[in-house]
């Protein structure tokens, strides 16, 4: 199949046309088979009239497949001769163009930004910033830019690349690199430690040689970290979505999860039993736009390792009227309550747009599992069971295209 698209190859437009992200994952939620839009860019690209975005596309198409390996080479083959794309706009004359930066990486590792922008009628282009490619001189015009690169490996060199150009770029540029790369696991803690009202355990890396001794020895995770000690939370490093995550509660336990695992690097930090007294565990993603927090979405489980699609809160209309509840409320409820520690996260890890992962310990702190800026933040749930849902998804919306025009503006009238 590579072989055929090195063959053919594929038009190369100035900036090439996509279905996109959002489109293409709104299909795969909703159960749509695709499959067959698979085969059609297939046979497109096999008798030589596919055209980049298309390229692109069906390497989405074969992530949300499951194959992830083929998507991201089939991304390879596009990217090397075109790296600059549109996606879909609901207006014929954009009030504003964006243009988003992402590294050539899998489709969870860039801010998924169409979901955000798909009905504002603002124009999205996504430029590649790939190695051995330099950036487009000059630059595509557009009235802002962000960085939607991830803090990690397969985005360092994309992100060392745009540092270097941020001083000199034309236009706002938002999420800038250098503070990007603050928000992996293990740096986080340093940036946030100490802020008032808030709790993150460290967070460590440890190559899996070491972890070994400790699962064979008497040696004392102390070691690793001052407040260390079993049980542990261990995950691969640069995991998504909670693969590889696991509960250890001894040095047995850590030899039977090292021995099930192929990976060389790890991030490990202390468990915190953050169950309520239900025995439920909540977990919470909330959105930082421009500074102010946003309620995405509430989780509620009676497991600690919680993420939305395992809470089962379709399922449940107690679970589901109480994340309601909190949304409705946040502005004078959750957010008030943590006001401190919301406004030091914001001053401190310094981006227009990030999301958090988070709970509340026994103590009533806020509790930080991650910060990133490449979290799913959608409107994909059906409505008729999460009516509370598109009023909510619709202002944290409003306020993402607020914040970029309010830039724009700003930049326009200091150029006057």
């Amino acid at each position: 199949m590579l072989r055929e698209i090195e063959q053919t190859g594929v038009a190369q437009p100035l900036c090439a046309e996509r279905i996109g992200l959002a489109r293409l994952a709104k299909m795969s939620f909703t159960g749509m088979d695709l499959r067959p839009l698979w085969q059609a860019l297939i046979a497109k690209v096999i008798d030589g009239s596919a055209e980049a975005g298309e390229g692109l596309d069906l390497s989405l198409v074969a992530q949300l497949l499951g194959d992830k390996g083929a998507g991201l080479a089939i991304q390879k083959e596009i990217l090397a001769s075109h790296q600059l794309f549109r996606s879909p706009c609901l207006v014929e004359k954009p009030r504003l163009r964006v243009l988003a930066l992402a590294a050539a990486t899998d489709m969870g590792s860039n801010t998924p930004i169409e979901f955000l922008l798909e009905e504002s009628g603002i124009e999205l282009m996504t430029l590649y910033v790939i190695p051995d490619v330099e950036l487009p001189d000059p630059l595509p015009d557009h009235d802002v830019a962000i960085v939607i690169a991830s803090d990690s490996e397969e985005c360092r060199d994309a992100l060392r690349k745009i540092d270097h150009a941020a001083s000199s770029w034309p236009r706002p540029l938002l999420n800038l690199p250098h503070r990007v790369c603050n928000l992996d696991r293990d740096k986080l803690h340093r940036l946030l430690d100490g802020i008032e009202g808030l709790d993150i355990p460290a967070t460590t890396s440890v190559a899996r040689d070491r972890l070994l001794q400790l699962a064979h020895s008497s040696l004392a995770l102390a070691g690793l970290a001052a407040d260390l000690a079993f049980p542990i939370i261990a995950r691969p490093r640069g995991s998504h979505a909670g693969a590889g995550l696991a509960k250890i509660d001894s040095p047995h336990a850590l030899e039977i999860y090292l021995r099930e695992r192929p990976e060389q690097e790890f991030f490990v930090s202390r468990f915190v039993d953050y169950s309520d007294g239900d025995g439920l565990f909540r977990k919470y993603r909330i959105v930082f736009v421009d500074g102010r927090a946003y309620a995405c979405h509430m989780a509620i489980a009676d497991r600690w390792d919680i993420w939305y699609l395992n809470a089962g809160m379709s399922g449940s209309a107690s679970k589901r009227l109480e994340e309601e509840t909190f949304m409705r409320t946040f502005d004078i409820g959750f957010a008030r309550r943590h006001k401190a520690a919301l406004a030091g996260m914001v001053d401190r890890i310094g981006l227009e747009y990030f999301t958090i992962d988070c709970a509340e310990n026994e103590d009533g702190d806020l509790l930080i599992f991650e910060a990133d800026n490449t979290a799913v933040v959608h409107n994909m749930d059906p409505p008729g069971i999460f009516p509370y849902k598109p009023p909510q998804m619709r202002k944290i919306f409003d306020a993402f295209a607020a914040m970029l025009c309010r830039r724009a503006r700003h930049s326009r009238e200091q150029a006057a």
